[in-house]
Order: structure tokens, then C-alpha cells, then sequence
């Protein structure tokens, strides 16, 4: 087992800039003394060290990761808060808040919302099996329903016209690129998290076409996009019949886009 002065050195050596914060998760992490020196070996090789370690920091919260599964990123965090805000300014009703996240991933945005809310129906859907399987347990606590599938496919009818929020964290990289992105997030996420064709937008044009006939007269769409793809998204919304209204967050440089229905 090496010691954390060589494993600092080590991680420093394959280019990891927190290297010393990575070395400490890494030890504190490691089941055996052979795992850690594994885990050093996979981190070093490029392996993002979310996948190494199973967990992935978000809002506070470990969520649960696995090879193939999209990490949530800390930008994130914004729509997180936004959909928290949609559920609490809906009107007083007899039903629960129903809240689907669409391309779930991990299910971190559904867990960290639904932990924020408490009484919540939760679903979530995503087309890669991994990322099922993950999001099943991560959304276990809250008795989320996660189905297998692309994307409005994937959930059960009965959903139809009775969704409060809709987040969908869908991918809105265009597809020249994705071979810019990080060696962590090209080589070991799936590509059909992070390609969103052309423009980037056309995951999202289709959540949008789709979105009215699931959501409540009142209810939210919410995604993640670039700061450049600001007109483009509006107009894909309006053209949807969603109204639409983008924030922002410098610091977590982040962007959201809202559609009201």
C-alpha cells in the first residue's frame, strides 16, 4: 500500500490538479489496503474519480455513481434550487406535488429536490440501463419510480397531464464538440449523455414538443443549457407553447431554461 505522500505524487504526475484532496477521499474510501492501491491505479489512468470512488459530491449530498453513469456537475446545482422554488410556489391543492426528471442519469436532481421537499411524488426515466439501475437506489429513500426508456416513452401513461415539475438535464453539447470535452467525461460517460446534436438543442427541442401533454396547466419544464443557446432554446419553448424564462448563476456558470405551461 503506498503511503499518501506517493500517492499525492502519483496523482499529481497524471495531471489531477486537487491531487491532495483526491489522495485523502481516495484513503478515507478504500475498503482494503489492495483496493486503495486499485483505486489509485484507475484514478491515475484517467477514471473519473467519481467512478472510482461510487459517489459523487452534489448539493451536499453523496449520490451514488457507477462506470457509465453521467456525474452530475456542480452547476447543476441551480436547477436543483429552481425546481424547489417551482414546487413551492404551486398553489395549495389536495394532491402531492408530482415532480419527473427526464434523463436522469444518476437521479441526483430528483434525490436532492425530493430530500429538499419531503411530501413528493417522484419519477424519473433515463435510456441507459446503468443509470437506471443507479437511479432506482439513489431514488430509493423517496420511493421514486424510475423507468427504463427514451425519454416521455419510458413513463407510464397515467402520468399524463399531472406532472407539477419536469426537469430534464438532457445533453446540449453540440456534436462538433464533444471531442473538446475532458478526456474524464468523453471516455467514460455514456455519448448519448453529452451529445445534443448540431446545435445542442435537439434533445431539448423534443422534451419540449412533448412537454404540454404531460404537464399540469401551470407546471415547469426546467433545463440545463449554454449560455450561447439562449434564443435558440426560447424559441424552441414558445414554438412548444411553453412560456418561456432563462436565469442565471455566474458564480456555478450555470444556465437554466424554464417553460411554463
Amino acid at each position: 500500500m503506498a503511503d499518501e505522500e506517493t500517492i499525492v505524487a502519483t496523482l499529481r504526475a497524471a495531471g489531477c490538479v486537487f491531487a491532495e484532496e483526491e489522495a485523502r477521499l481516495l484513503i478515507e474510501s478504500a475498503p482494503t489496503p489492495a483496493r486503495l492501491d486499485e483505486m489509485v491505479a484507475e484514478r491515475a489512468g484517467g477514471v473519473p474519480l467519481e467512478h472510482v470512488l461510487g459517489w459523487a459530491e452534489f448539493c451536499g449530498e453523496r449520490i451514488l455513481v457507477r462506470p457509465g453513469v453521467f456525474v452530475p456537475r456542480h452547476r447543476t446545482e441551480l436547477l436543483v434550487r429552481l425546481a424547489v422554488a417551482a414546487i413551492g410556489e404551486l398553489p395549495g391543492s389536495e394532491h402531492r406535488p408530482v415532480l419527473v426528471d427526464l434523463a436522469c442519469g444518476s437521479g441526483a436532481i430528483a434525490a436532492v429536490v425530493a430530500s429538499r421537499v419531503g411530501d413528493l411524488s417522484v419519477y424519473a426515466a433515463d435510456i441507459e440501463p446503468a443509470a437506471v439501475a443507479v437511479a432506482s437506489r439513489n431514488l430509493a429513500p423517496y420511493a421514486g419510480q424510475v423507468f427504463e426508456g427514451d425519454l416521455f416513452d419510458a413513463l407510464p401513461a397515467e402520468l399524463r397531464g399531472r406532472v407539477d415539475v419536469l426537469v430534464a438535464n438532457v445533453p446540449y453539447v453540440p456534436t462538433d464538440a464533444v471531442d473538446l470535452l475532458p478526456p474524464e467525461a468523453r471516455d467514460h460517460e455514456p455519448l448519448r449523455a453529452l451529445d445534443g446534436g448540431a446545435d445542442g438543442l435537439d434533445v431539448l427541442r423534443r422534451v419540449a414538443d412533448g412537454a404540454a401533454g404531460w404537464l399540469r396547466e401551470g407546471g415547469t419544464l426546467l433545463s440545463e443549457i449554454g449560455v450561447g443557446q439562449i434564443d435558440a432554446a426560447k424559441a424552441a419553448l414558445s414554438h412548444a407553447g411553453l412560456a418561456p424564462e432563462v436565469v442565471a448563476d455566474d458564480d456555478l456558470d450555470a444556465t437554466v431554461i424554464l417553460g411554463r405551461r
